[in-house]
């Protein structure tokens, strides 16, 4: 965890660069929340029970207050936490699967209170495949301390990726009686959520986020999937960085 933590700190950095900004278009600095906090969220993908987990918090560089409307482009990571079949009677005889990190970049669009966004990623760790996103959201000045946002979203991922978490090889299916399954790449999630950024002291906030996803195509036709719902909670604390050239 505080290992991809730091290479999502050091990829961020590097972007930040006079040199990486200016050729990126970044303008005149680039500002982000970071921080940690808890997801309460399905065990693993396609799960019906919910269990906690870190949050890694990297959100918001597209929503800096000082920017002005147009397109810009900043660091996109996630985190994937490990999956170990052995805790899940419902994943008897599957493979184990790491923690997984993801990097890349994320490219945005503002027009006044709506941002729309597309992020592809690299994955490294527990799985080795491309993933992103498609999507939009509409930001509600609640307050001066109070930031609110509702938005929709396409997860992307190919085959690699989707054959990692919903796949069933031949030797799996061997182990736990599961049918052989080798799903395609695409449009496997789709998600609706709210989230909230309270700043009760200078740079500093509480951040919480609601969301619902339900899983899509091959994905939500695996054999290993108990439920297309995906619904998930987390709130954490962040620090706005401010990186200014």
């Amino acid at each position: 965890m505080y290992r991809i933590a730091a290479l999502a700190l050091l990829a961020a950095t590097a972007l930040t660069s006079p040199a990486a900004a200016q050729s990126l278009g970044l303008g005149q600095g680039l500002s982000f929340d970071a921080g940690l906090g808890v997801k309460y969220s399905p065990e693993f993908m396609g799960s019906d029970n919910l269990d906690a987990s870190p949050w890694l918090i990297l959100r918001n560089a597209d929503s800096d207050g000082d920017r002005e409307d147009g397109v810009s482009i900043s660091p996109s990571l996630n985190y994937v936490g490990k999956r170990d079949a052995s805790d899940y009677d419902d994943l008897r005889g599957m493979d184990d699967i790491g923690h997984a990190g993801e990097i890349g970049v994320k490219l945005s669009w503002r027009a006044g209170e709506f941002t729309s966004y597309g992020a592809i990623r690299k994955g490294f760790g527990g799985h080795h495949g491309v993933v992103g996103e498609l999507g939009t959201k509409y930001r509600i000045k609640a307050s001066d301390k109070l930031t609110l946002w509702t938005g929709a979203e396409l997860g992307l991922g190919n085959s690699e990726f989707t054959s990692t978490y919903f796949g069933v090889t031949a030797a799996e299916s061997a182990s736990s009686g599961k049918t052989v399954y080798d799903p395609d790449g695409g449009a496997y999630i789709a998600r609706v959520s709210l989230e909230a950024r309270y700043e009760f002291m200078p740079d500093t906030a509480v951040m919480g986020r609601l969301s619902y996803g339900r899983l899509l195509g091959d994905a939500g036709d695996s054999p290993l999937v108990e439920t297309r719902s995906q619904p998930s909670v987390s709130i954490g604390v962040a620090r706005r960085l401010n990186f200014r050239f």
